[in-house]
């Protein structure tokens, strides 16, 4: 397996997404605290988010040291700014909005669209909350926007935040002191109810400095171990790594190594770094698609290639993703066994994320 972007290991295939690192996260930021809108603008460019929650409660809103915070106040401000943010640009403009939807007589996800375009977002990611308002009845006029309280504008707001910025919590310290009642507390928030945007099943435990010192020890031949695995081997195990004898490990590090296995791999099964970004891809519900150059290829021969769609992406939609020269010249799409695919079919796992693309000339 040698492909062109990411790495294979011991028959996984990890595929790089990008990530965006937003500073300036304080309370406030919708009202110009920290970066204020230099942060909520930067969330424009995000397909998912994820929030990283001190769980030992050690970290306050400020990013101040101290003790007995309650984390569940960093999970719903984070939700708040975002719905002021968003709300707020609403709500000034309110009555304007409706008087030109009023004069056009344009389709209520057309004008919502177009005012809510500056936040990344699609017609199909507005198309898809008010069907969930309409379909769950939560504004009583369903999707009349001239009869449309400020009551009910929020209401909408909440559901398209729900569809735009899915949230992933990275719960991180897990091995800290009092991280343990913070988690169960938190967990029992959300369970079997989604709160402030965010979900149960979307609660990720993790320890990022076990992760980091993980890896730094693989780096420097001191273990054998693979982002996700609920375990490590070291020189103290008998195992080499491919061949080449572990260091020995000196008695501080030993012992460290053992306070992560005990207290992060054998207690959470993993340090949750992986889990995460596996999540949020899963949230988003990409699908894995090989772009390959010819369908005859060997059972040992790697897709160089991968890239991650969204679930919907049509063959045609992917040709125009990957290079606007396949799209212009664009003559057809076939998969494996030969099987020719039309333009408009969508693209599964199993059943066509394999696909040659042919262009005029070629």
């Amino acid at each position: 397996c040698k492909p062109r972007h990411g790495w294979c290991t011991n028959g996984r295939r990890f595929v790089p997404v990008r990530m965006l690192d937003v500073a300036g996260l304080v309370p406030g930021a919708s009202e110009g605290r920290g970066l204020g809108n230099k942060f909520l603008d930067d969330l424009r460019h995000a397909d998912v988010l994820i929030h990283v929650v001190d769980a030992s409660g050690t970290t306050d809103d400020n990013g101040r040291e101290t003790k007995g915070y309650d984390p569940v106040n960093d999970i719903q401000w984070l939700r708040g700014e975002i719905d002021a943010w968003v709300y707020g640009n609403l709500e000034r403009r309110w009555p304007g909005i409706v008087r030109r939807h009023t004069a056009t007589k344009a389709p209520s996800v057309d004008t919502l669209h177009a005012q809510l375009g500056g936040y990344g977002t699609t017609r199909d990611i507005v198309q898809r909350a008010m069907d969930t308002v309409v379909r769950t009845s939560l504004i009583a006029s369903k999707d009349e926007l001239a009869q449309w309280t400020l009551d009910d504008l929020h209401v909408f707001v909440n559901v398209f935040l729900d569809h735009r910025f899915p949230t992933i919590v990275a719960l991180n310290k897990i091995d800290m002191p009092d991280s343990g009642k913070n988690i169960a507390s938190i967990i029992k928030r959300y369970h079997k109810a989604s709160r402030d945007g965010i979900s149960e099943e979307n609660i990720v435990l993790t320890s990022a400095l076990a992760e980091c010192f993980l890896r730094r020890m693989v780096k420097q031949n001191y273990i054998q171990y693979m982002t996700g695995d609920d375990d490590f081997v070291s020189n103290d195990d008998g195992v080499s790594n491919n061949g080449v004898e572990l260091k020995e490990l000196d008695e501080k590090t030993r012992r460290r190594l053992g306070n992560i296995r005990d207290l992060v791999l054998f207690r959470y099964g993993s340090t949750g770094v992986q889990d995460v970004i596996v999540r949020a891809v899963e949230v988003l519900g990409f699908v894995p698609v090989y772009p390959v150059k010819s369908l005859n290829f060997g059972a040992a021969e790697a897709f160089r290639d991968c890239v991650l769609v969204r679930k919907g992406t049509t063959v045609r939609e992917f040709a125009r993703k990957l290079h606007n020269r396949l799209d212009v010249g664009y003559a057809g799409a076939e998969t494996v066994g030969g099987i020719q695919l039309a333009e408009d079919d969508v693209i599964e796992v199993g059943k066509n994320n394999i696909i040659k693309i042919t262009t005029i000339g070629s």
